[in-house]
Parts: structure tokens; C-alpha cells; sequence
């Protein structure tokens, strides 16, 4: 499974609140989210934390979720991994700062034994670029064009082992993909909820889950 978290700044402007406590709200619905994905019996959860084009927000946003990322390792995850959820980030690490390339690091070396969930979160993320860097590792590899192939390119993906997602949600309403997994979500099932991410909780997944279960996959065969 993955989702698309979206509408924390909906949410808060609604509220008359600043958009950082609409992304700390998030971070509480992340929590509650994946714990609601543990009962359900789901192995593995890949979220989009922040896009490669988030970093073209206000300065004071992107310094804000920065630092909430920074808190939720210290805070919320560990009590995640209490519970055998193993963190993984994929992305770009080179823009993120070093005391934050620390703590993911030192995360996924502290849950890399656990097995009851894996939760993937995408933090300097986008598809495309994915993609380009994994054309240019094969042209840096010398692979020849004969020996292209879709197991070449998934092997020098971000994360090659991250599962393709069967199902795709995305919240707040919005229908699109915004360049998240492009590669991995070719056959995946989407569900656009439009509850905004802060509100999102078991009842919605269990409601996303339950369409997906009621459709036929087919994989491209009739």
C-alpha cells in the first residue's frame, strides 16, 4: 500500500491556523494510520512525506517540515518500532541537512530487524527523477542497450526493495499521482478519499480497503 498524504494546509487554513500545525497534525494522522495498517495485517506502507518540488515552498514551510521530520524520528517512529515497524526513507539525501541524514540513517539501522510492517517514507521524492537517476546508473554501469530491461531499471531504483504498491490512496480530494512511484504503481488500484490528510485515520483505510478488495484486477488481460 502507499498514500499520497495531502491537505495539510487545508486543513489548517480552515482553521484559522499556520500551515506547520497542519503538517504536525499529519504527522499525529501518520501515526494512528500506520498503527491502523498494523491491525489490518498490512506488510508493507510507503508514504510521501516531501516531494522534490516541495522544496519551491515558502523558506519558513520547508524549514518546518524539516524540523517536524527531525521530531518525528525522535518522537513518533521509535514508538512505532515498538510495535516491529521497520523505517526505510528513499529520495534524495544530499539536500536533506547532515544532522537529519544522521538520524534516518541510524533509524534504519536501529529497526532493520523488525518484520511486522515496513513503512517506506518518501522524503525528497519525485518519480522522474527517480527514473533519470536510474537511466544514468546504467549508463554509468555500461550496461548495453540489448541488456536494458525492466529488472535492470527496478534494481537501481531508490528503494529496489520496495514492494509495487497494490493499492494507491490519496486524500484531500485531489485526483492525481503528483509524480509519486510512477514506476512501481503501473498496475496499482487507486483510491481518492477526500478526507484531508490530518482528519485521516483507521475508519478511512479500512473504507479505501474495502473498495480495493471489491475490484477485479486484471493486470492488463481481460
Amino acid at each position: 500500500m502507499a498514500i499520497i498524504m495531502d491537505g495539510n494546509g487545508r486543513w489548517a487554513a480552515a482553521r484559522g491556523l499556520p500551515v506547520e500545525e497542519g503538517h504536525r497534525e499529519g504527522a499525529r494522522a501518520l501515526r494512528r494510520t500506520v498503527e491502523a495498517a498494523i491491525d489490518l495485517g498490512i506488510r508493507s506502507l510507503a508514504v510521501y512525506a516531501f516531494s522534490t518540488e516541495n522544496w519551491a515552498r515558502p523558506p519558513d514551510e520547508v524549514e518546518s517540515i524539516i524540523e517536524l521530520m527531525d521530531q518525528t524520528i525522535d518522537r513518533e517512529l521509535p514508538d512505532l518500532a515498538k510495535q516491529g515497524v521497520r523505517t526505510r526513507f528513499f529520495g534524495r539525501r544530499d539536500r536533506v541537512p547532515e544532522v537529519l541524514q544522521e538520524k534516518m540513517a541510524r533509524l534504519e539501522a536501529e529497526t532493520a530487524h523488525l518484520d511486522r510492517l515496513q513503512l517506506w517514507i518518501a522524503f525528497d521524492y519525485g518519480g522522474r527523477a527517480e527514473l533519470v537517476e536510474a537511466a544514468r546508473a546504467l549508463v554509468r554501469e555500461g550496461v548495453g542497450p540489448d541488456d536494458v530491461s525492466e529488472e535492470a531499471m527496478a534494481e537501481r531504483l531508490y528503494a529496489p526493495e520496495l514492494p509495487d504498491p497494490d493499492l494507491v490512496i490519496r486524500t484531500s480530494g485531489e485526483q492525481r499521482i503528483s509524480n509519486f512511484l510512477l514506476w512501481q504503481s503501473a498496475y496499482a488500484e487507486l483510491v481518492f478519499d477526500e478526507t484531508l490528510w490530518p482528519d485521516f485515520g483507521e475508519a478511512r483505510l479500512r473504507v479505501a480497503v474495502e473498495e480495493y478488495a471489491s475490484r477485479a484486477r486484471r493486470f492488463g488481460a481481460r
